[in-house]
């Protein structure tokens, strides 16, 4: 998921309230705040843990922002549902954690999450969960101890909005309110030049072979430098070359050996696949992909690769011209639901750029791809191609459904639309038809799947795991963090009542041999409107450690890890 813009062309404490801005401008940005933190035992589920690494010093925490207006009665409820989708409570903090349980001595780096976290702007609240600003948090591991650091991503949209205090740039559904005509005039053309298109880089994070630590966005221009221990922003991610365009995928494949992504093509649809080798800025193209059905390409936020291919989903909700210059969101926003036009699977040869199989499949919708990998016969020949992915049984109200209205007035009524793990099996025999199916029972994960990661040496590759967000029903977003075995077809599923974690992130263990030896990280915004970090064990499944933060953070997308040197 993603902030996506679409173009039509190729501390101190303080008894008195202050807004963010006035916050921000109490502590200076170039006066960085550290704290240790010291907090009250709290043990967790199902296990006395031990308490290790108890810091000594409690931080200054800022006031809340002022919450958006209820829209339930029920006290409990609304402080249940608020602590995810409640803007950050100030701009930075790092300061290191008391740990309940104990972090594997082998775990030594750094997670670096990133999302929207700042949902307002004075007195104006955003409307989508994609809209908000960008946070970046830290969860620094090394030697059983961790140090925790949040801060506001510096990127042009947000510092413009700090000066202004009001939107200034295009974000997913929010649009500037001009003054006059002549103004909207001006922003029609800033549009369609990509100027008035936001770069706040809310969805990912990616480490580069090089060592580059880059947040990314759906928009070209939102591709912008961090650095991993200070989260500083650094600046803009310049890529050298021609191409032009003003949209790409919100997640490119990343390794150490490379970089892939999709280029989409508004005027003569289609897709454009490039590659960035490490220490360079320049994508250089591997392909092109011609779209087979509808007026425009679907929507792109993710695609998978297998060792020799690149997947391309050609999805039928498609970007839409006429949406984007609308002054007021559609239930699709910058999308149309074209099932007329069908859904497709392209498969790409890395070396070539050749299309070996261009396959139609049933109706689809998805963010998130999960892996992808080649299936052989018997004499070792690849007969067909299998793509994993968090599927919504082509339901596109999911988009609607993560407005942040729905999302902060959950009153116990089931309303997350299902989801299930979709797999595609595309056949290389020439055959026009793939297949789309559920890779296993969706009961397993409560038919909820989304946010996703694997063991990251088995990427393109035949593999076992998944790890994902799932659903304990009744909900309106995805609660559970899951284990998916994909040969046993069953899930395992971990639970905080009234919770809201984040993508479960796979972290090897160095030297491992099997598939799921190492541990899970995430982020859990709790009911009680704390907010902690969690480690799971990567086998069992079972909670190994967590560590309390000052205050809850707001809920985050993606992350990667950058190992410790």
């Amino acid at each position: 998921m993603a902030s996506l813009a679409f173009s039509a062309t190729k501390t101190c404490s303080t008894p008195t309230y202050m807004t963010f801005f006035e916050k921000f401008d109490h502590v200076k940005h170039d006066n960085p705040i550290f704290w240790k933190v010291n907090f009250t035992s709290n043990k967790c589920k199902k296990r006395d843990l031990i308490i290790t690494n108890v810091a000594t010093k409690p931080p200054a925490v800022a006031p809340p922002a002022p919450p958006p207006p209820a829209t339930t009665t029920n006290t409990v409820q609304s402080k249940r549902k608020l602590v995810a989708w409640t803007s950050v409570k100030q701009e930075r903090w790092q300061g290191e954690l008391e740990v309940e349980g104990e972090i594997p001595l082998w775990l030594n780096g750094t997670y670096l999450r990133n999302g929207p976290g700042l949902w307002h702007l004075g007195d104006y609240n955003f409307r989508h969960l994609f809209d908000g600003y960008a946070t970046l948090v830290r969860l620094h591991f090394e030697n059983g101890r961790l140090i925790m650091g949040h801060r506001q991503l510096e990127s042009e949209a947000y510092k413009a909005a700090k000066k202004n205090n009001k939107l200034c740039y295009r974000e997913f559904s929010e649009v500037p309110k001009p003054d006059n005509f002549l103004a909207y005039i001006g922003d029609m053309a800033n549009l369609f030049s990509g100027a008035s298109l936001t770069d706040n880089a809310n969805t990912g994070v990616v480490k580069l072979g090089d060592g580059r630590v880059v947040c990314l966005t759906e928009t070209i221009k939102g591709s912008i430098v961090v650095d991993p221990k200070t989260l500083d922003t650094i600046g803009k991610f310049q890529y050298d070359d021609n191409f032009g365009g003003l949209i790409h995928s919100a997640h490119p494949i990343v390794n150490d050996e490379e970089f892939i992504t999709l280029l989409p093509d508004l005027i003569n649809p289609g897709y454009l696949v490039v590659r960035m080798e490490p220490g360079t800025n320049e994508r250089k193209v591997i392909g092109r992909v011609d779209c087979r059905g509808g007026p425009a390409p679907g929507w792109v936020h993710s695609f998978p690769v297998t060792e020799h291919y690149v997947i391309v989903p050609e999805m039928p909700l498609r970007y839409c011209a006429q949406n984007l210059l609308r002054a007021e969101p559609t239930p699709l926003y910058k999308f149309q639901w074209h099932p007329e036009s069908k859904g497709f699977m392209h498969v790409m040869c890395k070396a070539g750029g050749n299309i070996v199989a261009s396959v139609e499949v049933p109706l689809y919708v998805t963010f998130h791809f999960i892996n992808a990998y080649e299936e052989t016969d018997e004499d070792g020949r690849i007969k067909a191609v299998i793509a994993d992915c968090c599927e919504h049984n082509a339901d596109t109200t999911i988009l609607e459904k993560l407005r942040l209205q729905h999302l902060r007035s959950f009153n116990g009524e089931d309303v997350l639309p299902d989801a299930r793990v979709g797999r595609f099996t595309i056949p290389l025999d020439g055959s026009p038809y793939g297949k789309l199916e559920a890779a296993l029972n969706p009961d397993e994960h409560g038919k909820g799947m989304d946010m996703c990661s694997i063991n990251p040496a088995y990427l393109g590759k035949k593999y076992r795991y998944a790890y994902a967000c799932g659903a304990q029903r009744p909900c309106n977003f995805p609660n559970t963090l899951t284990k998916v075995d994909l040969v046993d077809k069953k899930a395992k599923n971990w639970y905080d009542e009234g919770s809201v974690p984040s993508e479960p992130f796979f972290v090897a263990r160095p030297g491992a041999t099997r598939e799921d030896d190492g541990v899970v990280i995430s982020i859990i915004s709790d009911k009680n409107g704390d907010g902690y970090a969690l480690v799971l064990d990567g086998t069992t499944f079972e909670e190994i450690a967590r560590a309390k933060f000052p205050y809850g953070l707001p809920y985050g997308l993606h992350g990667c890890w950058v190992p410790k040197k």
